[in-house]
């Protein structure tokens, strides 16, 4: 068993090994521990910091010490960018979090974890300039220039009248040159109608710029969109913006929900004068491109639960596309079926001509959480798993995963659909034997568990079970 000293002198070395910077303060604000990694971060040394007090190592009022308010209040603060120290006048930023230590019930110290987002910055920066290049190389050329898209409305497919409703109106917004808001659950193909807008308007010669907003940290995503100026922060470059590479074409922000809302309001002012700022800029630069968003959730939901401003509602939906799930456009499923089919057969190589009655009812009975994207990959699966020789195919041919889950689904559908009240009856035939197995297999095979789960007796129960020869 290793002494106290030496457990300590074992947690310091591991400490001062990590990639990320460790800062720990005592009771008193007093500095205790100072890793190699904080001093990359901010270029002092440790040993002119342990046993100062924070506000003495970084020169600033002890009333503003963070630290110390973490103490007094036991409230992390998590995920912060800022500067606290300086080397030849540049400010040190960083991502940092700050947390209380707590010990037997009392507040004993506090430290800080910090990580330097400067490469992720530099590689998505320069990935902007890398598509900047290619489209000026494509201009410069007699070829016909890459706008960024793949998709046209003749890749939307789909054969309900409210999927062709909806591309009418896509397309006549498109010659409207105006911002727009689209709805519409995982999986719908929100960017595809986006493309498709694009390439139907007047810009479909400029850049089609697309950003996941929340695939990028909040702490960069200020910069991306807007740009830097040098000297701005530590490791900022002249790098342009989102706003100003799309040029005259079309910038779009896909899941704009998960946009932070301090970030939200410096979106409203762009898009109020059309004019965007670099960061640390002072100069500004006009906004020619048109906006599309997009939004997973519903506005009004977001807007009642703080997610999303008002105001930023308002500037970004001057017209707003509503995609509805493909769970309720019956049509489209049934047409989507043949359509992966086709395409996944051929691709794969496979000689499959259709789905048995049973799976084909399944399919419509499931809800498609993920909308077109599940259904995709679901005859993907299947394609992949049936034999040469199969032309039909089955429940059986679904992994098993994939089996239990669509089952389950269609069962919770049911039973909500039908108020718990003997959703049995309602279950078709082709798919009856599976959805009674896997009742059973969730009740480990207690018919009056089962018989209670989907709302019907026990002796109704026996009967479909003696009908359909299910053993255990």
């Amino acid at each position: 068993m290793l002494s106290t000293d030496a457990r300590l002198a074992c947690l310091e070395q591991i400490v001062d090994s990590l990639n990320e910077g460790v800062l720990v303060s005592d009771h008193e604000g007093r500095i205790i521990l100072y890793n190699k990694a904080q001093e990359k971060l901010e270029g002092l040394k440790s040993e002119n910091v342990i046993g100062k007090y924070l506000w003495e190592a970084y020169n600033y009022n002890p009333e503003m010490s963070e630290h110390r308010r973490v103490f007094n209040s036991r409230q992390p603060v998590i995920a912060q960018y800022r500067a606290h120290a300086h080397t030849n006048g540049i400010p040190q930023y960083v991502t940092y979090s700050t947390y209380p230590i707590i010990h037997n019930g009392e507040t004993i110290g506090v430290f800080s974890i910090s990580h330097n987002e400067t490469k992720l910055k530099n590689l998505l920066h320069e990935t902007i300039e890398l598509k900047r290049k290619i489209v000026t190389q494509h201009k410069s050329s007699k070829e016909q220039p890459s706008n960024g898209t793949t998709y046209t409305f003749g890749s939307i497919k789909g054969n309900s009248s409210v999927m062709k409703g909806l591309i009418k109106e896509a397309q006549n917004v498109a010659t409207h040159d105006t911002d727009i808001l689209i709805v519409g659950e995982t999986g719908t193909g929100k960017e595809l109608f986006a493309q498709s807008i694009h390439n139907h308007s007047k810009r479909a010669k400029s850049p089609f710029v697309a950003i996941n907003c929340a695939a990028i940290p909040e702490t960069l995503l200020e910069s991306t969109l807007f740009g830097t100026v040098k000297g701005s922060y530590t490791g900022a470059a002249d790098q342009m913006g989102l706003f100003e590479y799309a040029q005259d074409g079309t910038l779009f922000l896909d899941e704009i929900n998960s946009m932070p809302i301090t970030l939200q309001s410096k979106l409203i002012r762009v898009l109020e004068e059309r004019m965007v700022r670099r960061v640390g800029a002072n100069a500004v630069t006009p906004v020619r491109c048109t906006i599309i968003s997009a939004s997973n959730e519903a506005p009004k939901e977001l807007i009642a639960s703080s997610k999303l401003r008002s105001d930023l509602y308002y500037r970004i939906a001057r017209t707003c596309l509503i995609i509805p799930p493909l769970r309720e456009r019956k049509e489209d499923i049934v047409f989507l079926i043949d359509y992966f089919l086709t395409l996944a057969s051929k691709h794969l190589n496979k000689n499959v001509h259709g789905l048995s009655a049973r799976l084909h009812e399944l399919f419509l009975q499931y809800r498609w959480p993920g909308n077109i994207r599940e259904l995709h990959h679901v005859i993907e699966n299947l394609i992949i798993r049936a034999d040469e020789d199969h032309s039909l195919l089955d429940i059986e041919h679904l992994p098993s995963y994939l089996r239990e889950n669509m089952l389950e689904h269609s069962l919770a559908d049911l039973t909500r659909r039908t108020g718990n009240r003997r959703p049995l009856k309602t279950v078709t035939t082709p798919y009856e034997e599976h959805f009674i197995r896997n009742i059973l297999e969730q009740a480990d095979w207690n018919i009056t568990k089962a018989a209670e789960k989907i709302g019907t007796t026990r002796q109704t129960l026996q009967y479909h079970i003696k009908k359909l020869n299910i053993h255990r």
